[in-house]
C-alpha cells in the first residue's frame, strides 16, 4: 500500500515544474490582459498621461521606493533574533532583493521570499535564521496588509457607499479579521497567531522546511516567544503599507491628478489586497493595471491616468530592482568563487 501511494503521488521535481508553467502562462495572460487595457483606453492617451512626469518627480519616485525599502528592512530586522555582528542594513539589503525578485523577475511572489532570504545568507546569516525570520516577517505584514485593506475599504465606504467594489472587499476582510480573531481566541495570545500562520506559510513556501524541521522550528519558537517584538514588526510594516499611500499620491499628483490622499491611499490598500489574492502571478502582471483602472475610476481618476501611474510604478520597479539584481548577483558569483578556491585548497 505504501509503494501505491507513493508512486501515485507525483515528485516534488513535477510538482515545482507544473507550479512553474502555471506561472507562466498566468504571466502571459496578465501581459495580454495589460495591453488590452492600453489598448482599449488609447496607446497615445496612456503615453500622453505618462510623458507628463519629468526626470525630478520620477527621481522623487524613486528615492521614496529606496525609503521603503529601508522601512520594511528595519521591520524584518525587528522580528529577527539577535546575533553577534548583526547589522541591520543585511535586512534591508534582503529586503530590496526580495522586493526586486518580485518586481522584475518573472516568478511568483514565493520566488521573492526565498531570494531575499538567500541574499542575507551570504552575509552571515544561518539559513536557520534567514528562513524562520522571512516567515515570520510575510506574516507579519499580511496582517498588516489586512489592517491596511481595512483603512482602504474604510475610506470607499466614505466616498463610494454604493460601489460595487465594496462587497467583494468587505467579505475578503471580514473573513481574514474572523480568522484573526479566531487565531487570538484559540491560541490565547499573540504570539501563538503569528506561529499558527507562520507554520502554514512555511509548508507553503519552503519545500525544504520539512528535511529540516527541527532546527527551523526551534528558531522560530525563539522569535515568536516576542510578542513585543512581533508587534513592533507589524506596526513597522503598517507603516511601510501607508507609505505605499503616499508613493500612490505623489505618482498621481506627478501625472497632474489633484486626488486627495486619503483617496490614493484607499486605491493602493485595495490594490494591495487584490495583488495578494493573486500572489501566483508574476509581477502582478494584468492584476496591477486592471486594478488601478477600476478603482481609480471609483475615485473619479480617468482610467488612462489610472494606467499611467501603472507604467510609472513599474518603471520605478525596473529602475531600483534591476540594479540592486545585478548586485546580488555579483555577490553571488564571488561566494560561488571564494567557495571553490577554499575547496581546492582543502
Amino acid at each position: 500500500m505504501e509503494q501505491t501511494s507513493l508512486a501515485d503521488s507525483p515528485p516534488q521535481g513535477q510538482k515545482l515544474s507544473i507550479m512553474k508553467r502555471l506561472s507562466y502562462l498566468l504571466a502571459l495572460l496578465g501581459v495580454l490582459i495589460a495591453v488590452l487595457l492600453v489598448s482599449w483606453f488609447g496607446f497615445g492617451n496612456v503615453v500622453s498621461a505618462v510623458s507628463r512626469i519629468g526626470w525630478p518627480e520620477f527621481g522623487l519616485i524613486v528615492g521614496w521606493q529606496l525609503v521603503l525599502f529601508v522601512i520594511l528592512g528595519l521591520a524584518w530586522d525587528l522580528i529577527t533574533p539577535a546575533r553577534t555582528m548583526r547589522r541591520p542594513w543585511v535586512l534591508i539589503w534582503g529586503r530590496m532583493v526580495r522586493d526586486a525578485a518580485s518586481n522584475c523577475l518573472p516568478f511568483s511572489q514565493v520566488g521573492g521570499f526565498v531570494f531575499g532570504a538567500r541574499a542575507v545568507t551570504l552575509h552571515g546569516v544561518e539559513w536557520h535564521t534567514a528562513t524562520a525570520s522571512t516567515i515570520v516577517d510575510v506574516t507579519a505584514e499580511f496582517l498588516a496588509q489586512i489592517a491596511f485593506a481595512g483603512i482602504g475599504l474604510g475610506v470607499l465606504l466614505a466616498r463610494a457607499p454604493g460601489s460595487g467594489v465594496a462587497v467583494p472587499v468587505e467579505i475578503g476582510i471580514g473573513v481574514a479579521v474572523l480568522a484573526c480573531f479566531a487565531f487570538v481566541w484559540l491560541q490565547k495570545g499573540a504570539a501563538p497567531l503569528f506561529a499558527r500562520l507562520g507554520r502554514r506559510i512555511a509548508g507553503n513556501w519552503f519545500a525544504d522546511a520539512e528535511e529540516r524541521v527541527s532546527v527551523l522550528q526551534a528558531e522560530l519558537g525563539l522569535i515568536y516567544g516576542h510578542a513585543g517584538k512581533l508587534a513592533l514588526g507589524f506596526m513597522m510594516h503598517l507603516i511601510g503599507w501607508i507609505g505605499t499611500g503616499v508613493a500612490g499620491w505623489i505618482t498621481y499628483h506627478a501625472l497632474g491628478v489633484p486626488i486627495d490622499f486619503d483617496d490614493a491611499l484607499a486605491i493602493e490598500a485595495l490594490l494591495s489586497a487584490a495583488a495578494a489574492l493573486a500572489f501566483l502571478v508574476p509581477v502582478n502582471a494584468g492584476v496591477q493595471e486592471a486594478g488601478y483602472a477600476a478603482l481609480g475610476a471609483i475615485f473619479g481618476v480617468p482610467p488612462e491616468l489610472s494606467l499611467g501611474v501603472s507604467l510609472v510604478r513599474r518603471a520605478r520597479d525596473i529602475v531600483a530592482g534591476v540594479p540592486i539584481l545585478l548586485i546580488w548577483q555579483y555577490v553571488e558569483m564571488r561566494h560561488l568563487r571564494i567557495g571553490r578556491r577554499e575547496a581546492e585548497v582543502g
